[in-house]
């Protein structure tokens, strides 16, 4: 099966992906799209191309949307730092990017492959709204959509509102309304997959991958630490762990409305029971995670990377 990551690097973005390229076999990376969100497109596309530099991975990249459809960017240095990345000190990337627009890429390089694929979306889908409302063909050519993002309940940056969603819903409204087959990691099963402070101490004297992590999450968890928790959460590594392990996950069905307006409810995912003949396709929202085995899913990955860097 081949796969599409649309993101925003950010910590967890990069914490993600390195999950993914951990297990080639079961997530075949075609290409890696970018998108304004935790901070500038430019600012999210660099914090790639200087992972993939620095762990000696090629995939191609491509930059997308510098803003929402119809919004301002809004950045989030109180989370990510202003680079979108701060903590890990990483040098220039001597990469660069594909020379086509994120859109263009996915629209071509998805009718490329022999076979549907699946995007796993981890930032505002602004890329992936403009590719299904300009090439509607292609949607026939994606399997699914697993995404981070939406709620049942909380917010994180509206108090029933989750920023991925919050930050461009007009996207999220088109995305949800695709038809294509939908798996939502929210902030409730991304709650209860917890990452362990303690877990990740020993990181720093691993190898050059493990050590990259530590320096992410050493920075990503400030939050964290600053109210005393023992754990954080990585939003974006869910919906690839439930790609690796769906045992870990109970998920339910529900018809997902996006609320575009209002100071209060902007962004918000209004979730209904699926029942008798929806009107809208119904969403499989995950909702509980085995914490501890997610965990060890995102350390044995680490591990199997520096072996990778060792050999």
């Amino acid at each position: 099966m081949s796969f599409f990551i649309d993101c925003d690097p950010g910590h967890d973005d990069v914490l993600a992906i390195l999950l993914a390229l951990a297990h080639p076999e079961q997530i075949n990376i075609k290409g890696i799209t970018t998108v304004a969100g935790n901070s500038t497109v430019q600012n999210v596309t660099e914090n790639i191309l200087k992972v993939l530099d620095y762990i000696g991975v090629s995939i191609p990249v491509a930059m997308g949307c510098a803003r929402p459809i119809r919004r301002e960017p809004e950045p989030q240095p109180a989370a990510h730092g202003v680079s979108g990345m701060d903590g890990p000190d990483l040098p220039a990337p001597k990469s660069r990017v594909d020379a086509r627009h994120a859109v263009t890429f996915l629209f071509e390089e998805i009718l490329r492959q022999d076979e549907p694929v699946t995007i796993i979306s981890l930032a505002p889908m602004t890329n992936l709204a403009i590719l299904f409302e300009t090439y509607p063909k292609v949607r026939n050519r994606v399997e699914r959509i697993c995404l981070m993002g939406g709620s049942l309940h909380g917010g994180n940056i509206l108090p029933r509102s989750e920023f991925n969603i919050y930050h461009d819903p007009e996207a999220a409204k088109i995305v949800f309304g695709s038809g294509i087959p939908i798996t939502m990691s929210g902030l409730e099963v991304c709650a209860e997959a917890k990452t362990m402070l303690k877990d990740f101490e020993p990181l720093k004297h691993g190898g050059r991958v493990s050590r990259l992590a530590y320096e992410l999450m050493d920075y990503y968890s400030g939050y964290a630490r600053d109210r005393d928790w023992d754990y954080t959460n990585v939003f974006d590594a869910v919906p690839v762990a439930q790609i690796l392990s769906p045992e870990l996950f109970v998920g339910t069905k529900y018809r997902v409305a996006i609320e575009t307006e209002g100071e209060l409810c902007r962004g918000m995912t209004v979730a209904l029971p699926c029942a008798g003949e929806p009107t809208e396709p119904c969403v499989t929202v995950l909702e509980h995670a085995d914490g501890v085995r997610f965990s060890a899913l995102m350390l044995d990955a680490l591990r199997i990377l520096d072996q990778k860097q060792h050999d």
